[in-house]
């Protein structure tokens, strides 16, 4: 990436230094675990989705999923929906000093979210998908990205066309993942249907799927030409991969792996900082599955993981890191 850096990213009137960004994870990338991602170097934000009939209705367990921090800017929020009034009333709503850009999902695979007519959904509808856009576009003056995938199934795939309605209907920039609805995280990501939207349109086109190193980093924006990177999985139980990338990018080398000090250290800052967020009830429980990722593929990983889901404490769960570092 020496020579094919990623440049500052603008989107409608925000520049993104660092065009890193973190993908919305349901149930991973909340206020806590952004703001460690944040620190490790990731550039942009985004809230974990949030239903748009939710927020019409007043269902409480929105706003929670909407809670930022000043040193996450620029964060997006994340919304999905398939009625273009609602979304636009939302939009409007969420429409303040919290978030700098309005992010639209079009790409949830999970089957709720699907059979409503939402997320990827959408990419058998792109007329509504388009009215969707325009109808947020036309309410805020922030700018709006879309987050689709390839297509919704092999028999489906149009993601160029469905950027070009994306970009004529008002969006400042779309985020690419290379699978089909019906194909969720399996297989390969299609990083050429990626390379073949950027050439499409003249919006920043971000790349999302299969980047776990940052030698995928390299490739990922060699092949496809995007202006960003969207990093998911890859991020799971891995705040540092944003510093690796960007190591990576200065001189062609990165600490590949963290010591298990390090790990650990991270584990339970991590886990003060879910605790103060949401109480140690479900702080702790929140924390197990991110415990398992952390530790994966370090020494008595799978032990870890069997154990923390006994954890029911902060000092439980101390008490668990400290053994497993003095084994």
């Amino acid at each position: 990436m020496r020579n094919n850096k990623l440049k500052p990213l603008v989107i409608g009137n925000i520049t993104i230094k660092h065009p890193l960004a973190l993908a919305p994870m349901a149930g991973v990338t909340d206020l806590p675990y952004r703001l460690l991602c944040k620190e490790q170097g990731a550039g942009m934000m985004c809230t974990e989705m949030v239903s748009a009939k939710g927020l019409y209705y007043g269902n409480r367990k929105s706003e929670p999923l909407m809670a930022t921090d000043p040193k996450e800017i620029p964060v997006a929020i994340q919304i999905f929906g398939s009625d273009p009034e609602i979304m636009g009333q939302m939009a409007a709503k969420v429409n303040d000093g919290r978030f700098q850009m309005i992010d639209i999902n079009m790409g949830c695979p999970v089957p709720k979210v699907v059979n409503n007519g939402e997320g990827s959904a959408l990419m058998k509808n792109p007329e509504l998908a388009a009215k969707i856009v325009r109808a947020i576009s036309d309410r805020i003056k922030k700018p709006v990205t879309v987050k689709f995938r390839k297509g919704f199934n092999d028999e489906n795939i149009n993601a160029v066309e469905f950027a070009k309605m994306m970009e004529q209907s008002g969006a400042s920039a779309v985020a690419v993942h290379g699978r089909t609805r019906e194909e969720y995280y399996s297989g390969t990501a299609d990083w050429d249907i990626i390379r073949k939207v950027k050439e499409a349109v003249k919006i920043p086109v971000i790349a999302s799927g299969d980047i776990f190193t940052p030698e995928d980093a390299v490739r990922c924006k060699n092949e496809t030409g995007c202006d960003g990177l969207m990093i998911a999985r890859g991020a799971r139980g891995n705040p540092w991969i944003f510093r690796q990338i960007k190591e990576f990018e200065k001189s062609g080398q990165y600490q590949d792996k963290p010591s298990f000090d390090e790990v650990a250290a991270m584990i339970l800052r991590h886990t003060k900082m879910q605790i103060e967020y949401k109480g140690e009830y479900l702080g702790i429980r929140e924390m197990r599955k991110h415990v398992g990722w952390y530790t994966a593929g370090y020494k008595n990983s799978s032990s870890i993981r069997r154990q923390v889901n006994e954890v029911e404490n902060y000092e439980q769960l101390e008490r668990l890191i400290n053994d497993c570092r003095n084994l």
